[in-house]
């Protein structure tokens, strides 16, 4: 099995669940007692976020960056990002090391085109959806991408901020976002991408008339098979 390096703390609740999926996937794929083998670096996400609303991607990058290496020193043989909003400065992180990035939103793309959907909703941050270094995959893909509209994306960026990177669930958000997905289903999406780390421990299949992407899933599914090829 390789050893994999995550670059997590963005927030703490989305690494629980990523080391959570992970461990769950080698078990059910290995059986008895195996467990993966994951060397994690968690960053504070305090200066994270306040370089990510600066917008200083050069500030982001130099932490992920120190990140992506200290974990290449210790013997990490490939990385991943538990969040999908620093992939801003994925292509910085992965050029500064020698080891494989497994990059969140190609994962995303590739599941969204083998399920033949060509219109999805992109539920996120206000970053994430306000640039291309995630709609680009699946755009590159033929993919036509779908966003809330305007005035309900600051909505979307605060309950994940606020709420579900401190483990903070509340019904209400839920009830919100439900109506941001079936606005999205209302204008043509014929799946939503949950392109937000912790928006599966708020939303739950059952609460999107059309299907979802659960990035954290995906990302974990394409970290296993990794992990585990040739096993």
């Amino acid at each position: 099995m390789r050893l994999l390096g995550v670059i997590g703390g963005m927030g703490w609740s989305a690494t629980a669940e990523y080391y959570r999926l992970l461990n769950e996937g080698v078990e059910a794929r290995l059986g008895g007692l195996h467990s993966a083998r994951v060397l994690l670096h968690s960053v504070d996400f305090a200066p994270v976020t306040d370089f990510e609303h600066a917008g200083d991607w050069d500030g982001m990058a130099e932490v992920l960056v120190d990140a992506a290496r200290s974990l290449e020193r210790g013997g990490a043989e490939g990385l991943l990002i538990a969040a999908n909003t620093m992939h801003a400065v994925a292509d910085r992180v992965s050029g500064a090391v020698d080891i494989p990035l497994l990059h969140i939103a190609e994962s995303a793309a590739r599941r969204v085109e083998e399920q033949r959907q060509s219109r999805v909703g992109l539920l996120a941050t206000a970053t994430t959806m306000g640039a291309d270094f995630y709609t680009g995959p699946l755009s590159a893909r033929g993919l036509e991408v779908i966003l809330p509209e305007e005035a309900e994306r600051p909505e979307v960026d605060a309950l994940i901020y606020d709420e579900l990177v401190h483990g903070v669930i509340k019904d209400a958000s839920r009830k919100r976002v439900r109506q941001v997905m079936e606005g999205m289903v209302d204008r043509g999406a014929e799946a939503v991408v949950l392109a937000g780390t912790e928006l599966g421990l708020l939303i739950e299949p059952d609460d999107c008339p059309v299907p979802l992407h659960d990035t954290t899933e995906i990302h974990v599914a394409d970290a296993l098979d990794w992990m585990l090829a040739g096993s």
